[in-house]
């Protein structure tokens, strides 16, 4: 692989997979939400002030529309519960854990992917097209009733869109220990790429708001419209220097060997350094996947506007962001992850009592404040899903000459999808069906995100003091004498 050089060039590429990323944010947090209306509800607009009946009111469409005001038209399909919710529970939790497990035979693939066009550049291709097509395929509504078939579909292409983004970004995550031969160049790469998740959070959660509650436009025309940006993919596709690999990973670098899928997971595992991360990293995903995941149906319930809190929340994360790189140089990967935590930790409990107050400037005002809290811990926590990974997928090939840097991200992978499964998929579609203590349960999406990253903070003691001080600038000066 021929290395980058240059800020311009690590620039672009860390800002090719913003497209990519951005579908399957709207997948996640929209479209799943759109086949299901519970949660998109107008609290004030209950007949006869019965909480607990408008919040559980999820099977039959009809007669919630009919119960109270239904305030989210423009974010659902068909203004209608299209899926069967309880099997939706189960299969979304199964599209997630597919999508965790099948990261690590796609991680195979492209490290030992042999084509005259080499093994990166074929493998994003081969997952870019069956992304698209399951994405558009999403938005198509084969029943206006909530049927078995309608929920199997659904499952079906929520799995080929995982499978597909899978075989996209670990190829393309992989590429970080490839591109770059410094531990510098590295970190620039990683920090860059969360700046680039910040710009398409924000257009993901400040900008998609203006269109469904402002411009009134149809999810299914959202989705559509931010369609073409998958096509930013093409700027690191062309930008890769690879040479055929019919013959080897790359005639001209023997030391470096590829595996087996068995042995590069059994290598992967007996990592004791990267299975202690995956603790932390399991929480804190949870929690995260929880809030955004749920996020139309919390805002709506509690009462909240979406688009300010989250322009407030991600609009100063750039500024933000050096905070925690000043951390990070000064203290260490380990503190600067904890300061995170506890950010969004607190700002996640603030929502939880805001969400109590009555509607009002008060209200607004306090939500706002509460997403600028969070912008502090925002960044950073997409940093942390390549910092890791691609630091001891560099030591593994220093240290054995094995090229298997798609592995790592895989398995994080699939620790990562069996949390998101379960915290986006089970536990929100449970809360959003039930209530709790007379309350909707999407109430507590914000309290239960609180508690998982303060278990997350307290895991991080046990990570190894390699890991913790990793980034410390006295750490790097040692270490490049």
């Amino acid at each position: 692989m021929q290395i980058i050089r240059g800020r311009r060039k690590l620039f672009l590429y860390a800002f090719g997979a913003m497209g990519v990323n951005l579908l399957n944010t709207i997948m996640g947090s929209y479209l799943c939400s759109a086949i299901i209306a519970s949660g998109f509800v107008n609290l004030e607009a209950i007949t006869n002030g019965d909480l607990l009946n408008a919040a559980n009111l999820t099977l039959s469409h009809h007669t919630y529309l009919g119960f109270v005001e239904f305030v989210g038209g423009q974010a659902t399909l068909t203004s209608g519960i299209l899926v069967i919710a309880a099997l939706w529970a189960v299969l979304s939790v199964v599209a997630k854990v597919i999508d965790g497990v099948i990261d690590i035979p796609m991680a195979s693939l492209t490290d030992n992917l042999r084509t005259r066009w080499g093994r990166r550049r074929p493998s994003i291709v081969i997952g870019l097209i069956p992304l698209i097509l399951s994405y558009c395929a999403f938005l198509l509504v084969p029943s206006t009733e909530p049927t078995i078939g309608n929920t199997i579909y659904y499952f079906a292409m929520l799995a080929i869109f995982y499978t597909s983004y899978t075989l996209v970004m670990v190829t393309y995550y992989a590429t970080f220990t490839e591109i770059v031969d410094n531990e510098e160049d590295r970190r620039f790469l990683t920090n860059t790429k969360s700046i680039a998740d910040i710009v398409y959070f924000i257009l993901g959660f400040a900008l998609i708001p203006v269109f469904l509650d402002t411009i009134k436009l149809n999810i299914r025309w959202v989705a559509l419209i931010f369609l073409p940006l998958v096509f930013l993919i093409l700027i690191p596709l062309f930008m890769l220097k690879e040479k055929s690999t019919k013959d080897g990973v790359d005639p001209d670098a023997p030391k470096e060997e590829t595996v087996n899928l068995f042995k590069s997971v059994g290598y992967t595992f007996k990592n004791w350094k990267f299975i202690l991360w995956m603790a932390c990293y399991s929480f804190m995903t949870f929690g995260l996947q929880l809030f955004l995941n749920g996020i139309n149906e919390y805002f709506k319930v509690a009462g909240m506007t979406m688009i300010y809190v989250m322009i407030a929340a991600f609009a100063p994360v750039p500024l933000t962001f050096i905070i925690y790189n000043k951390l990070n140089r000064k203290k260490g990967f380990g503190f600067a992850f904890q300061y995170t935590l506890i950010i969004f930790a607190i700002s996640m409990l603030s929502m939880f009592g805001i969400s109590y107050l009555e509607a009002g400037t008060l209200k607004t005002v306090l939500g706002i404040v509460s997403g600028l809290v969070a912008s502090f811990s925002v960044g950073a926590m997409f940093a942390v899903a390549y910092s890791i990974p691609s630091k001891l997928a560099a030591d593994d090939e220093k240290e054995t000459g094995i090229s298997h840097g798609a592995m790592y991200f895989a398995v994080q992978g699939l620790f990562a999808g069996i949390a998101s499964g379960i915290g986006g998929g089970a536990v929100l579609t449970v809360l959003k069906s039930n209530t709790l203590f007379g309350k909707p349960g999407t109430y507590y999406i914000t309290f239960i995100a609180a508690v998982a990253c303060m278990i997350s903070f307290i895991l991080v003691f046990i990570l190894p003091k390699s890991l913790r001080e990793l980034g410390k600038e006295e750490n790097v000066i040692t270490r490049e004498q």
